[in-house]
C-alpha cells in the first residue's frame, strides 16, 4: 500500500524496524518475532540496509520474503553510500516487479571494511539526491503503481550528527521534503521535548508532511549503548539513568525501567497526536508487545484506523 493510503487509513500509524539475519539461528528468531509482531497488525514495517549496502541482497530477500508470506507492508532502506545510478535503478526496478510500495532514502554510512572511502565516486551525495533520483524513477513509469514508490526520509530531532549547525540541518530537511519524500521517520530519542521541538521547527521551516517518532525500548544496558553508536549518539536523559542505575546489574530490572520509559514516551506522544510510533525493535517482539498492552494500544489503534478510513 503506498505511504499516503497507509496515512489516510490510519491517524496514528504505529510501524516496526527490522534488520536482515545473517545466519540460519538468526533467521529463525526473527521470523518467530515477526509471527508474534504480525498479530499486531502495524500500519508498516521496515528493513535496514548495511552501511555501504553491505546487507543489500538480505535486505532485498528479508522485504520480498515478507511481503511474499505475511500480511505485512514492508518498507525497504535504500542508501547512497557506494551506488551508483544504475545500481540504485536495478534495486528499485527489482522492488516494483515484486509489488513494494514504499522506500525510505537515506544517506548511509560509509563501509567499515573501507576507511577513508572516497564520496566523490557515489553518484548520489545527499540523502536528497537519492529523493530525486527515486522521483524521476516513479516519473518513468516502471512501477505497477502509477504514483510510483512513496518516499520516506529520515529526520533528527537531537540534531544530525554531521550538521552541528541546526538552521542548516533543516534546510537540509526541507530539500528532501522539496525533493519529493513523503513523510519523515525520526531516529530514536529518549525526550520527547527533542521531538516536540523538532516537529515545531518543521512547521516553521515549512516542511508539512507526517513526521513518524522513532521509538527504542531499552531492554539492556548494552543495546543501549549498541543503539547510540549507531545512531551516532543519543541523549539519553538524566531522570532514565538514574532509573537505570536503580535496577543496577538485574537484566529483569533493566528491561522493565526501559519499557516503562518507552510506554510513558507513547503515551505522551499519543496524547499530543503524534502522527506515528515507529519501534526499533532489534528483531525482538517482547518489549514492543508489552507496550502495547500497557496502552491498550492494539484496540486504540483498531479504533483509529476506522475512523481514519470513514474519513477518506
Amino acid at each position: 500500500m503506498h505511504i499516503n493510503e497507509i496515512f489516510a487509513a490510519d491517524q496514528t500509524t504505529v510501524s516496526f524496524e527490522f534488520f536482515p539475519p545473517k545466519s540460519q539461528a538468526e533467521s529463525e528468531a526473527l521470523y518467530a518475532n515477526i509471527a508474534l509482531l504480525e498479530k499486531l497488525q502495524p500500519s508498516f514495517v521496515s528493513v535496514t540496509y548495511g552501511a555501504g549496502g553491505s546487507t543489500r541482497q538480505l535486505t532485498h530477500d528479508l522485504v520480498v520474503r515478507l511481503k511474499q508470506t505475511t500480511s505485512l507492508d514492508p518498507i525497504p532502506h535504500l542508501t547512497c553510500v557506494c551506488h551508483n545510478e544504475q545500481e540504485v535503478d536495478d534495486i528499485l526496478t527489482k522492488y516494483a516487479q515484486a509489488g513494494i510500495s514504499n522506500v525510505l532514502a537515506l544517506g548511509g554510512d560509509p563501509p567499515r571494511d573501507l576507511p577513508g572511502y572516497d564520496r566523490t565516486q557515489d553518484a548520489f551525495h545527499h540523502a536528497a539526491d537519492l529523493v530525486g533520483f527515486v522521483k524521476r524513477f516513479n516519473d518513468g513509469g516502471t512501477h505497477p503503481d502509477p504514483r510510483g514508490f512513496g518516499i520516506g526520509v529520515a529526520g533528527f530531532p537531537e540534531g544530525h550528527p554531521s550538521t552541528p549547525n541546526r538552521l542548516d540541518e533543516m534546510d537540509f530537511l526541507k530539500a528532501k521534503v522539496d525533493a519529493g519524500a513523503d513523510y519523515i521517520c525520526t531516529q530514536l530519542f529518549f525526550d520527547n521535548h527533542d521531538f516536540y521541538d523538532f516537529r515545531e521547527r518543521c512547521e516553521l521551516a515549512g516542511i508539512h508532511v507526517p513526521i513518524i517518532a522513532g521509538i527504542m525500548p531499552i531492554t539492556t544496558l548494552s543495546g543501549m549503548k549498541r543503539m547510540a553508536q549507531l545512531a551516532l549518539g543519543a541523549r539519553v536523559p538524566a531522570k532514565l539513568l538514574r532509573a537505570l542505575g536503580r535496577a543496577g546489574t538485574d537484566p529483569e530490572a533493566v528491561k522493565r525501567v526501559g519499557i516503562h520509559w518507552a510506554t510513558e514516551q507513547c503515551r505522551d506522544l499519543l496524547d499530543s497526536q503524534v502522527r506515528g510510533i515507529h519501534f526499533y525493535t532489534l528483531n525482538r517482539s517482547d518489549a514492543t508487545r508489552q507496550i502495547y498492552q500497557n496502552l491498550g494500544l492494539a484496540d486504540s489503534l483498531a479504533l483509529r484506523r476506522t475512523e481514519g478510513q470513514a474519513a477518506v
